[in-house]
């Protein structure tokens, strides 16, 4: 009697305790001390996919434990779960995964538990749960933190930049820049601007003349007259003194009226003579003599006018180089060089670069009607890492590109060198750490103009011109040809 009331107590504590694993939401197992399964309870089934027959038996490591999760082997002899009962010492792994029947990984974390008997190891109990939902929300939350920094981080880049270009604004708002050159143009024209010094600045294209001589004349007393742009090499030769100084009815074919030269529009303000190295050797000598005399007759004309015009003069020549060797008159250069400015070239002050950029982004989308995309700042250290060769007038028609072709409110920008498949190509750039000599970048432009008028036919201008080819305008073209002592066609 006795005896049967033990077993009934066994009984009952073996009822109680399957259905405590029965109950229980982790996973539960057992293993002996060859790591073969003992036990498995409803909820390990249920997320390892395997039932309690198949895992009865069998060695649980080569089952569910066989691999890391980027696929590697696990070693058994690694295996924290069988190092429980092999040094009777409880591991905890916070994040591993166990492999289903069908394949597909699960993330747990789990206990591995020795199971002692009067001190002997008998095997181990492992207890599991699945986090893959948890981890998933954890990776969602570090990406979502991590937005938040890369937002706050542009933010605070945009708002710098904003703030530069706020503090180095002054009456010349379109003089953007916080670079050492800048600081030195703006002082200079503000010693120059109040006089009625003619002022000559030197800079290469793109570079900012223009606003240099719109800043001068703003810095005047005259103001409140006009400024007047002549593109000195936009000009054809027969028509020059015609534009400069005007003409009579009747003194020309085709002159049905009489016309105020750019002299005579210019009186009591500014004349800006914009690319002077391009006027041919042989007009030089009476534009000189308006200049000097503050007087001129239109064609046609025997009347004197006398005028009263301030000139600023610009050119992306060495005038002096050229004065020397005969190619500019000398007189006139020192006519014109009474206060030199120079405007360096934006590959010489990449910190303008940024305060550049914002602002050309932000003209472009206000004339384009587009959303203002971001500015990131890795787009920012793309641009300022950039040579700029066309200077801010290249940086600005990036701008403008990158905001029409801007995408989901991100700016690509394609800042690779073009290369034209054929004859047309232009010769290839010295390689590695080669420094590019002026001598080389102007061997270098010679050929390219070379190449691209052979393969026009000698054509300057039209579709399939060299201008069009090279990406100039005509004039442009025209221009450096003459200067260059090239030949070219129409």
């Amino acid at each position: 009697m006795e005896w049967r009331r033990v077993e009934r107590l066994f009984r009952e504590a073996e009822r109680v305790n399957q259905l405590i694993l029965t109950a229980a939401g982790e996973g539960i197992y057992g293993v002996d001390t060859e790591g073969r399964t003992t036990f498995a309870n409803p909820a390990a089934e249920r997320m390892l996919g395997w039932s309690r027959d198949d895992l009865i038996g069998r060695t649980v490591h080569h089952m569910i434990h066989h691999s890391h999760a980027d696929g590697r082997h696990y070693p058994v002899e690694d295996c924290p779960i069988y190092n429980a009962f092999r040094f009777a010492k409880v591991n905890r792994v916070e994040d591993e995964v166990f492999w289903r029947k069908d394949g597909r990984p699960i993330r747990v974390e789990y206990t591995s538990t020795p199971i002692l008997d009067q001190g002997q190891v008998q095997g181990a109990v492992i207890v599991f749960r699945d986090i893959t939902e948890r981890k998933e929300n954890e990776r969602r939350l570090r990406e979502a933190v991590a937005e938040v920094d890369r937002l706050k981080e542009r933010l605070e880049m945009e708002n710098a930049y904003l703030q530069e270009e706020i503090r180095t604004r002054s009456a010349h708002s379109e003089i953007i820049g916080r670079s050492a050159a800048i600081a030195r143009v703006l002082e200079q024209i503000a010693l120059v601007g109040p006089t009625d010094a003619n002022v000559l600045i030197f800079g290469e294209s793109g570079a900012g003349k223009e606003l240099v001589a719109q800043a001068v004349h703003a810095d005047s007393h005259r103001a409140d007259r006009p400024l007047i742009r002549v593109n000195c090499a936009a000009i054809p030769r027969e028509l020059f003194e015609s534009e400069f100084f005007g003409h009579s009815k009747g003194a020309f074919t085709g002159a049905v009226r009489d016309r105020i030269g750019r002299f005579e529009l210019a009186d009591g303000g500014t004349l800006f003579l914009d690319e002077i190295g391009e006027i041919p050797l042989e007009l030089q000598g009476k534009l000189l003599r308006v200049l000097q005399e503050r007087s001129l007759e239109r064609v046609g004309d025997e009347r004197t006018r006398q005028i009263d015009v301030r000139v600023i003069a610009a050119t992306n020549r060495d005038l002096a180089a050229e004065a020397k060797a005969g190619r500019f008159r000398e007189d006139l250069f020192f006519r014109l060089n009474v206060f030199p400015i120079h405007c360096a070239p934006l590959r010489e002050r990449p910190e303008d670069v940024p305060l550049l950029a914002e602002h050309f982004l932000r003209q472009s989308c206000e004339r384009l009607g587009i959303p203002r995309p971001t500015l990131t700042r890795a787009a920012v250290a793309e641009l300022s890492a950039y040579d700029w060769p066309g200077n801010a007038r290249e940086l600005q028609n990036v701008i403008e590109r990158a905001v029409i072709l801007a995408r989901g409110g991100k700016l690509v920008f394609d800042l690779r060198p073009r290369r034209r498949e054929g004859p047309s190509a232009a010769p290839a750039l010295p390689s590695g750490d080669t420094l590019l000599t002026e001598t080389d970048r102007r061997r270098l432009e010679e050929e390219a103009i070379l190449s691209a008028l052979s393969a026009a036919g000698g054509r300057v201008s039209g579709p399939d011109g060299a201008a069009a080819r090279l990406g100039v305008k005509p004039s442009t073209l025209y221009s450096r040809i003459r200067r260059k002592g090239l030949k070219a066609g129409s």
